[in-house]
Formats: structure tokens, sequence, C-alpha cells
């Protein structure tokens, strides 16, 4: 993939739609989240002509409750999975990420700054304020290895009428890890996003 790249999604949507750029503008890929489904089931296409397939996110349960959301090629291969470490929590996302072929966590993926989406959730609920909180508070999210060194950040950047994300690389991954960790950040956002 070429780094940086760009997420963007529209925040009035009644389904949220996710649009991936690389840094030349190319489209990396797409996502559009089904509506009213029980079980967490996501299609990520090439483009949003949704003519080609790049993988799927499956939910392990039903309920939201430390579910494990796992990456699978179009084919059923697994590509790894994200989810939740312990509970849901209003201060601080935490995330862990399994390779494939790992049963314990690779990577980590967590907030650098809990108090900027604290604030950004807070302003973004009041009238008329809500509109401009998102050029106010830009929360950071840093993916990290088990030994603590940092390989990706995903920031959130000023924008009118949508959420838009940068993520840079910032350390070594292999094509495989650099989709693993894309998904990842994809389905942490949309989870956040649920939580303000």
């Amino acid at each position: 993939m070429n780094f940086p790249l760009t997420l963007r999604f529209k925040i009035v949507a009644l389904a949220p739609q996710i649009f991936v750029e690389d840094a030349a503008g190319n489209t990396v890929c797409y996502v559009k989240q089904k509506m009213f489904k029980l079980k967490e089931q996501i299609e990520v296409f090439e483009d949003s002509s949704k003519s080609t397939l790049l993988a799927n996110i499956n939910a392990d349960r039903i309920i939201d409750w430390s579910a494990r959301y796992h990456f699978t090629t179009p084919a059923g291969d697994p590509l790894g999975s994200v989810g939740r470490r312990g509970m849901r929590s209003l201060w601080r996302a935490h995330y862990e990420i399994k390779l494939t072929g790992s049963e314990a966590p690779a990577m980590t993926l967590r907030e650098e700054n809990p108090w900027t989406k604290v604030m950004d959730g807070f302003f973004g609920e009041l009238p008329i304020i809500n509109l401009f909180s998102g050029y106010l508070f830009h929360p950071k999210y840093l993916v990290t290895r088990t030994d603590g060194t940092p390989v990706m950040r995903l920031t959130k950047e000023p924008a009118f009428w949508e959420g838009r994300f940068k993520v840079e690389l910032l350390g070594t991954a292999t094509p495989e890890e650099q989709l693993t960790l894309t998904l990842s950040g994809l389905m942490m956002l949309l989870l956040e996003r649920r939580r303000g």
C-alpha cells in the first residue's frame, strides 16, 4: 500500500460508508456497513462500484460484548482478527490484533490521548457547536507490536460533514500485516463511531 492512507466516512449517512485512498489519491478500498444486522458482517470492496470483493469482516458473536472480528479473503482464507481488550470503555479505546495463524495478540491498537477523545465526544453532542467539533479535537490511535515498537498511527483530521482519518506507517510491516492493520483500523473506527 502507498502510505499515508486517507479514510473518509460520511457523518450524515444512515449506513456507514468508508472510502480509503492512498497517497496518490487512488481508491484502496470501500466499505458500506449494512444496517440492522444482528451479527456484524461487513464486506470490503475494491471501490464504490462494489464489483470486486477484497475481504470480509465477521463478528464471532451476535452481541457486541467482547466480540472478535475476523478478517477473511473472498475465498474464506483467514487474514487475522481484532477485538476490544476487556470491557468497552468511555475513557480509552484498546484493541488487540491477531495475525493469521497466531492465537496470541501480535499488536495492540489504543488511543494515545484519551482526553482528546472525551472532549471530541462531548462537544460532538452539543447543538450547533457539534458542527465545529471536527475542527477542534483530533484523537490519535497508535498500533504497536507487543514489544512496544510503533507500527501505524491513525489520526483524525479536520473535516466538515465527514469523518477523516490519516493512516501513517511508522515502522516496517509486511503487505499482509498492512492489510490486517488497515482492516483493524476500519473496524475500530466503525465501533468507536458508535461510542461517540
